[in-house]
């Protein structure tokens, strides 16, 4: 029970009656269980701190074991421990006299700093769990909504400087922006209130201006009036016109509470308030005792008439007060009318642990008297046995205790003297009568790992009014969408920034990313830069058109090869067939027919053999090709220079020099084929770099340089068949090949020389398409400039098919 009589005379805190009720109910429940403490009855002092600092060392000077140091004056009363305060100041200047006697000290809503270590060097005892578990409860709820734009409210006191000094480094660990950080008077006499009336409303408006939707205030439980002044005072002084809602996010050390005229204050700018509290529970039977509760039969608390008429506004009769009431006091008023701010009918977390502090304290002496063998004598000898007892007796069985209370939970210290529990994370729904209801939401739990300590029902959540998201949002600026990234803003704290879209090849998957990333190799950035999309795997094949066109014309052409060769068989026997050695006619068509089968090779999936296959098969056989021209070629120009009287050369003349010129031509392309094989053989690759969106199979050459090797060497042969055939071109028309062969090559090394450029200039598949269609064209060339005139003379001119016509000259 706590009042601000050095602030407004004879003004209280009505909701805090309910720590007396709880106080009273604990000590009832317990004089009446035979199973603790039998046959001794427990009693209790109340005393006022008055939240003020000298009237906190009075009180505690008044306690009966500090009355006259080392002397009992009153046999019938043994003070054992002491329950108190409410907050850290006061709980702290209560034990550097407490702490002189040893006395036990149960705090109920204090929480002291790790740096003081007052629970080693006091008798502290806490009620509630240890602070740090607020500040990650904190942090997790922040990251939990997304929240990292913020306000700070604290009170302005050593506490308040400790927690935001303490909480800074918190937020900005965990990516969390201060939008302000304010502190808010603390308002002891009246004089004050007036000064700083127009700094609170500074206060408030910064506050309603900032884009921060979350604001988490901390103090103590007399600062949450202080709050609602600064509010009323903004309001009224319409520093906003418009409605602009807030999430507060109360800390445990807060609650709802209100001075008498403060009652009918409008709470809606609290609704969907987060609030942690000291963990509670639902006691059986207190609620039915405070329906009960009558002033008129109090039965010693001193205080209940105080608080019916702050609460009631009514006053009793012969009552010495001066202020205005409503009425005289019936008793028949119900705690159950007031507003919740007023009073709570639900026990709070503060009453829950000034509940168990009791019966702590209760199961400690229980152990302790339990523990002396002359337990019964003590008992049975009355007090003048019990008075040898001491209060610093009970510090080893307060630190042990351990027990189930009646809401069946288990209730025990820990190492640094801490119950072992953890916050209620509760969500404030207010109502047009000024009431409201707090409703469990969550909680911190201080037994899980950090980063998992807290738990959310999110569908249980109520927000403010004004709110049109939910939940709403409370950010610097909106988040950078997928596809971009975070850039830092000039002057402005790290959580504002400008969004940047990622560089081409880049992308970011989520929100707020503070770089792009490459996607890996076998992916490709996505249109809008936001995700890696895997690359479809392409080579040219068959099934696409180009490679069903180019397969289509190299059987076309295979096709025309095999009839032009069943028509020379067909035609062996006759002179035009029988002219140029018969043999290597048919060995060069048989060789051309393999030329345009080549392609196929190409056009199959880029594997170890095909890749082998491809160059080999293609240089070899356009080699042998070749070979047959320039053997055709030599031929011709001996054939005519034989048939001169008296030449030398027709010992030279027949099938074994042409034999021999393929063969030993094809022989040193083998070589370099067998070289390249066994430096650097060709291989599969693939290329993901050429095309965005595809990897490109085919295969590597795997030395360049016997690549290019192999095609100089059939450039050189095809350059010597075409200047020994322009050399011959003049020779007799009706014997000579020469000009046929001339074109020939003239076409096949324009093809090849056009190849070189065209083949280096492009990429992946169409690499293949150009090698394809060089070979196609280059024997297409070789087809139809040596084998289309004499087909033309066989199939539609038989009559010049005969010897006579042959050796008939201009």
């Amino acid at each position: 029970m706590s009042s601000r009589q050095d602030f407004i005379p004879e003004s209280v805190l009505p909701k805090n009656y309910q720590h007396i009720l709880a106080l009273v109910f604990a000590i009832k429940e317990i004089n009446e269980n035979p199973k603790i403490l039998p046959n001794i009855t427990l009693g209790f002092h109340i005393y006022d701190s008055y939240f003020n600092e000298r009237m906190t060392y009075a009180a505690t000077l008044n306690l009966p074991s500090t009355l006259v140091p080392n002397y009992k004056c009153d046999t019938q009363k043994l003070q054992m421990a002491v329950i108190g305060g409410l907050d850290f100041e006061t709980s702290l200047l209560m034990a550097n006299i407490l702490s002189i006697y040893k006395i036990p000290q149960l705090t109920y809503g204090s929480f002291a700093p790790e740096v003081a270590g007052q629970s080693q060097s006091t008798s502290f005892y806490k009620m509630v769990p240890n602070e740090a578990h607020q500040y990650t409860g904190i942090i997790e709820l922040l990251l939990h909504f997304g929240w990292t734009w913020v306000g700070l409210l604290a009170v302005d006191n050593d506490s308040g400087e400790r927690f935001i000094e303490t909480l800074k480094p918190l937020l900005s660990q965990k990516g969390i922006c201060l939008a302000f950080s304010k502190k808010t008077p603390k308002i002891t006499y009246l004089a004050e209130y007036y000064d700083l009336q127009s700094y609170s409303i500074q206060i408030y408006q910064a506050m309603m201006e900032s884009k921060a939707k979350v604001v988490v205030f901390y103090g103590e439980t007399i600062s949450m009036t202080d709050l609602k002044e600064m509010v009323t005072l903004g309001e009224l002084e319409n520093v906003t016109k418009t409605s602009v809602g807030k999430v507060w996010i109360l800390t445990a050390q807060v609650d709802f509470t209100a001075l008498t005229y403060q009652m009918t204050w409008d709470m809606q700018v609290f609704h969907g308030s987060l609030s942690f509290a000291v963990h509670s529970n639902m006691v059986q039977g207190f609620k039915a005792f405070l329906e009960v509760q009558n002033p008129f039969e109090a039965n010693g608390n001193g205080f209940v008439k105080q608080f019916w008429e702050q609460a009631f506004l009514c006053l009793f009769p012969n009552s010495n007060t001066e202020e205005q009431a409503s009425g005289t006091c019936t008793g028949e008023e119900k705690l159950e009318d007031l507003p919740s701010s007023g009073f709570e009918m639900s026990m709070t977390g503060h009453s829950y642990s000034l509940y168990n502090a009791v019966y702590a304290t209760a199961h400690a002496l229980h152990a302790m008297f339990l523990s002396r063998t002359k337990y019964r004598a003590a008992v049975e000898g009355g007090m003048q046995e019990l008075q040898k007892f001491q209060p610093w007796q009970l510090h080893p069985f307060l630190s042990s205790v351990s027990f189930n209370n009646s809401a069946r939970e288990t209730v025990s210290f820990g190492e640094n003297k801490e119950v072992e529990a953890g916050f209620d994370i509760t969500n404030m729904v207010t109502f047009p009568n000024n009431s409201f209801m707090r409703v469990k939401v969550g909680r911190v739990d201080v037994e899980d790992i950090p980063g998992q300590q807290i738990s959310i029902d999110d569908n249980r959540m109520v927000w403010h009014r004004s709110f049109h998201q939910f939940p709403p949002l409370s950010v610097c600026n909106s988040n950078c969408p997928p596809g971009s990234s975070k850039k830092k803003k000039e002057g402005e704290p790290f959580c504002c920034y400008d969004c940047a879209p990622c560089p081409q090849g880049k992308i970011s998957s989520q929100k707020d990313m503070v770089d792009c990333v490459a996607c890996p190799k076998d992916h490709y950035p996505h249109r809008n830069q936001s995700q890696c999309i895997p690359k479809t795997i392409s080579f040219l094949s068959f099934k696409e058109p180009l490679g069903m066109n180019l397969a289509l014309l190299a059987l076309s052409l295979s096709l025309l090869t095999v009839g032009v060769l069943a028509i020379f068989i067909k035609h062996r026997d006759t002179p035009i067939v029988r002219a140029n050695n018969r043999d290597l006619t048919y060995t060069l068509l048989t060789f051309l027919l393999l030329c345009f089968l080549c392609p196929l090779i190409f056009l199959s999936p880029p594997e170890r053999v095909s890749c082998l296959l491809r160059q080999m098969a293609f240089g070899l056989v356009f080699t042998v090709t070749v070979s047959c021209v320039l053997a055709k070629t030599i031929t011709v120009v001996l054939a005519f220079v034989a048939t001169k009287p008296g030449s030398r050369m027709r010992k030279w003349v027949g099938k074994r020099l042409a034999s021999s010129i393929v063969i030993s031509c094809s022989l040193i392309q083998a070589g370099i084929c067998s070289v390249w094989l066994g430096t650097s053989p060709p291989f599969p690759d693939s290329d993901m770099h050429s095309a965005m969106r595809e990897i490109i199979l085919g295969c590597n050459e795997g030395s360049v340089a016997l690549f290019y090797c192999v095609l100089g060497y059939m450039g050189l042969l095809a350059i010597i068949s075409f200047v020994v055939a322009f050399f011959a071109r003049k020779l007799p028309e009706s014997f000579n090949e020469a000009k046929f062969i001339t074109f020939s090559m003239f076409l096949f090394c324009s093809v090849w020389v056009s190849f070189v450029p065209v083949y280096l200039s492009t990429k992946g598949k169409y690499m293949v398409a150009v090698e394809i269609f060089s070979i196609l064209a280059s024997s297409a060339g070789l087809l139809g400039s040596i084998f289309s005139p004499k087909c033309y003379i066989i199939v539609l001119r038989p009559e010049l098919n005969s010897k006579g016509c042959l050796i008939k000259r201009k």
